[in-house]
């Protein structure tokens, strides 16, 4: 063996051994050219307006579409994995109109600052030992991460855009290190898909246009967390109680039976944001918000967004228990909380007690409110 494939064998060993200590369930290996489709899969998505409001995603599109643009002198793509698998089917919840259904993801720390931190670990040992240059990257980033874990080996993009595994399924969490060195390469996965549809037919809100196309603004996870200002009214019945992303994609995918276990440094959901009832929710200020969610990548959206989606899940319960409450939001110094509290009284209020109300109302000047004072027929 040449020298220089030993020199890559040996750091490639130790780039695995290390990920592998540190709780990584996935370790491959791709170049930065690895991904030629993308520029021209993410030009169409961006010219369908698919991404809504998020407009970061053209700002950054040209970084986005090329590794190279975004760090010239890499020539190795470490892509890596972390099973975050639930130990049940998180569509139970959706039976339980009492409580909030809170994505898988987004139920413990942020994984942002977890992957990150450990990548961090990894990239020092492995510059000091290869003396070469590195630099780590966690979905903040304008890294396509999908497709550069696609062609390392890591899954392949199911036919709901998202990473599926052989071995953990739709739940991976993903993180990726740059380096000058050159390591030795895995062969990109396949698509394994076949004739199923479970992801698209589990949609909600009909978001694929087509398989392996997303149209963010139908998506239920872009409208509870990426969309500001009061939610489409044609979307707000299929959100049922999701107060934070949506997993039924996910949780639909076959692929997940066949999971492997998961290691032992898995993220453990924190146990009250499993099941967390509407009506303690409905009760928080931004202090509160802030401490309950303390840490959790749920605390980026702001508390006004947040109970304007819990409103949502409240007006969908058809509890009157709740009138109360939403009484009380529809007074709120946001609003965002005050339109969506109006939507839920006009659907948890009988027609006469809701015209009493309404009649009585103080005076409202946000036009987006008195929107919502019109669509609930006042």
């Amino acid at each position: 063996m040449a020298k220089k494939e030993l020199r890559a064998r040996k750091l490639t060993d130790f780039v695995r051994a290390e990920a592998a200590a540190l709780g990584f369930d996935l370790c491959r290996i791709t170049t930065p050219d690895s991904i030629p489709l993308a520029p021209e899969r993410l030009r169409e998505f961006l010219a369908n307006g698919f991404h809504g409001t998020m407009g970061w995603m053209e700002e950054t599109e040209e970084r986005r579409a090329n590794p190279k643009t975004l760090w010239g002198d890499v020539r190795s793509v470490v892509m890596v994995g972390l099973n975050y698998g639930p130990d049940e089917d998180p569509r139970d919840i959706l039976g339980k109109p009492d409580k909030a259904a809170i994505s898988v993801y987004a139920r413990n720390r942020d994984y942002h600052d977890i992957i990150k931190g450990r990548l961090k670990e990894i990239a020092t040992r492995f510059a000091a030992r290869a003396g070469e240059d590195v630099k780590v990257f966690v979905d903040t980033a304008p890294v396509m991460e999908k497709p550069l874990a696609e062609a390392a080996g890591l899954g392949w993009q199911g036919k709901h855009t998202n990473l599926v595994s052989r071995t953990h399924g739709a739940w991976l969490f993903l993180g990726s290190m740059f380096t000058t060195a050159e390591l030795c390469l895995d062969e990109a996965e396949r698509d394994h898909c076949g004739s199923c549809r479970a992801c698209l037919d589990a949609c909600p809100t009909n978001a694929f246009p087509a398989p392996y196309k997303l149209d963010a603004r139908r998506c239920i996870s872009y409208l509870t967390i990426e969309h500001k200002g009061p939610i489409p009214f044609e979307f707000r019945q299929m959100i049922g109680n999701r107060i934070y992303g949506c997993d039924d994609c996910l949780a639909a995918c076959p692929w997940n039976k066949f999971a492997a276990s998961a290691s032992e440094m898995k993220l453990q959901a924190r146990e009250d944001l499993k099941e967390p009832s509407i009506a303690f929710l409905l009760t928080l200020d931004d202090a509160a918000f802030r401490t309950f969610f303390s840490g959790s990548p749920v605390k980026r959206i702001g508390r006004n967004r947040f109970v304007r989606n819990v409103l949502v899940a409240a007006g969908n319960s058809g509890d009157a228990g709740f009138i109360d409450q939403c009484k009380a939001l529809a007074q709120d110094a946001s609003p965002d909380v005050r339109g969506m509290a109006v939507w839920a009284l006009s659907r948890l209020m009988d027609r006469p007690s809701f015209n009493a109300y309404a009649a009585a109302r103080p005076p409202e000047d946000d036009s987006d409110v008195l929107e919502e004072w019109l669509i609930a027929g006042v």
